[in-house]
């Protein structure tokens, strides 16, 4: 897409500055000290920076200090900072774990945005610590310019976490490299219920190294240990470099808390002395707002509500679903009424209207969870919306009907489900003549996963909308380590010119394993 403003890559002067600044081997040790207690010396800002809530004129920068500190933040055009604007940020502090972020407005659309953070001692101005470098592009103002950016998820999942052996979280660097304008991370940001080990033997007798921190030696209860499993993924050079070049839109699922969560949950765990479940991911909540920078709409039940919508120029709106804090309880799922589902009331009206409204060219719904791959909780209950049952909508399945129903007869067109959470890569189409439920129009879902995690076997299909798996690229075993097997990402291209969508899905090591292309304003494709 020859409009498109674009830097070099790999090479970013900025991006090597900010990832370099301190060595990868120096941040475990810092990882498990004290903050609050290094009062010499100057401000550190050792875990890189962030950047989300990009639009067309603003953004959102992120940073963590190692100690109080005020947060700048200094904007350019040129990697030189001539002419320069400054931002005066907020006093970072014990209250957010030393995470702060600030918010940027008045930026131009469409252009290369390259930014520093400086942290500066509250008592002494002039006490600062060494500036961290980042960039990014903000949305288009113009349709010409095009849009490119890719998802996936599933990071330390599976006793899998940082391993220095194989330099780490590579897919992250492999990324940075496409230079997208954005990343969706499509949940299970984090494993707090995943404790580490400080070796596993693989099957074949070679051995998988972890790096280790306390946090990550047992399941996360406290605030702090949430805290710490947000930070751990930091620890990788690779993971910092990427968030100082491509900025994130997050969503959660449920490893951020605990696996196969839902509201009202009372454990059976016996790892667990705190058993209530809500009580955790009001914890997990927190913490995950203290390290993404992302701007949420207020919500009730928690500092920030999930699910919103991301405008990226004429050609892209991506709406971020939460199908984890509204849910009702996992169950064998196939009762004939059932208004909770896996959204709630509130986020499917919200998510309709919100369709409807759109004007943008493309529709994607990012989704925590897959629509028609079965995936269980135990014996008899089910984690995600299909029950393996392929006859008329039951259960979870029946929001679902609902919301392609509404879709379909108000003419919304350009939707397509993007997702993760089963740690494989493959593409289904959906099609009312192969369903049981045949009131909707024609989609796609592409699954990619995971990037730091165990593989696993493709799940089976239900039948209730039709899918048909095009593409599947699976282990054939349970736990497959990023050692034995690739690591999943997907890539969506839209063309400036002809509005053509492009997906990608990929493996680690640059294979293109699928390819699919949609044209604008077509159903049944």
């Amino acid at each position: 897409m020859p409009h498109r403003p674009r830097i070099p890559s790999p090479g970013r002067r900025t991006v090597l500055r900010g990832s370099l600044l301190v060595p990868a081997a120096a941040l475990p040790a810092a990882a498990s000290s004290a903050p609050a207690l290094a009062l010499t010396g100057r401000p550190e800002a050792a875990w890189g920076v962030q950047v989300g809530s990009v639009t067309a004129s603003s953004a959102l920068v992120w940073v963590r200090s190692d100690r109080p500190a005020r947060m700048l933040v200094e904007t350019s055009a040129t990697e030189s900072f001539r002419r320069a604007r400054s931002w005066y940020g907020p006093l970072i502090g014990p209250g957010s774990d030393f995470t702060g972020t600030t918010p940027l407005y008045g930026l131009p659309a469409g252009e290369q945005v390259h930014y520093r953070v400086t942290l500066a001692d509250p008592g002494d101005p002039r006490r600062t610590g060494k500036p961290v470098y980042g960039t990014f592009r903000t949305a288009p103002a113009r349709r010409r310019d095009g849009v490119r950016f890719l998802w996936s998820g599933d990071i330390a999942g599976q006793g899998w976490g940082i391993n220095p052996d194989i330099g780490g979280y590579r897919v992250y660097e492999e990324m940075r490299r496409l230079d997208p304008d954005f990343f969706l991370c499509s949940g299970d940001t984090v494993y707090a219920d995943g404790p580490l080990q400080p070796s596993v033997t693989l099957p074949d007798g070679r051995i998988w190294r972890n790096v280790m921190t306390e946090e990550k030696a047992k399941v996360a209860e406290t605030l702090d240990e949430y805290r710490g499993n947000f930070r751990y993924n930091l620890l990788d050079r690779n993971f910092r470099r990427f968030n100082a070049q491509v900025p994130s839109v997050v969503q959660w699922d449920d490893h951020e808390v605990r696996n196969n969560w839902y509201p009202g949950q009372i454990l059976d765990d016996a790892r667990y002395t705190e058993k209530n479940v809500d009580i955790l991911a009001a914890r997990s909540a927190r913490a995950f707002d203290e390290y993404f920078p992302v701007s949420t709409p207020h919500g009730s039940a928690r500092r920030s509500r999930m699910y919103r919508a991301v405008h990226h120029g004429p050609l892209l709106d991506v709406f971020v679903l939460d199908m984890r804090s509204h849910r009702n309880r996992n169950s064998p799922n196939r009762q004939a009424d059932d208004t909770t589902g896996i959204l709630g009331a509130e986020q499917l009206r919200w998510l309709k209207r919100a369709l409807a409204e759109s004007r943008a060219v493309w529709k994607v719904i990012a989704a925590d969870m897959p629509l028609g791959l079965v995936v269980p909780d135990g014996a008899t209950d089910f984690e995600a919306v299909a029950q393996g049952d392929p006859g008329v909508p039951l259960g979870r399945e029946l929001q679902i009907a609902e919301l392609l129903r509404f879709i379909k007869r108000r003419k919304v067109t350009g939707t397509l489900w993007l997702t993760a959470d089963v740690h494989y890569t493959s593409a289904q189409h959906y099609a009312p003549e192969r369903a049981a439920f045949k009131d909707f129009a024609p989609f796609w879902e592409f699954v990619s996963g995971p990037l730091a995690a165990g593989g696993f076997p493709a799940n089976a299909l239900d039948g209730t909308f039709g899918p048909d798996r095009v593409f599947v690229r699976a282990p054939d075993r349970a736990n497959v380590s990023p050692m034995e097997s690739p690591q999943f990402y997907g890539e969506v291209e839209i063309d400036g010119d002809s509005a053509d969508l492009t997906v990608r899905l990929r493996a680690e090591g640059g294979a293109v394993l699928f390819t699919k292309v949609l044209r604008p304003g077509r159903t049944g494709q």
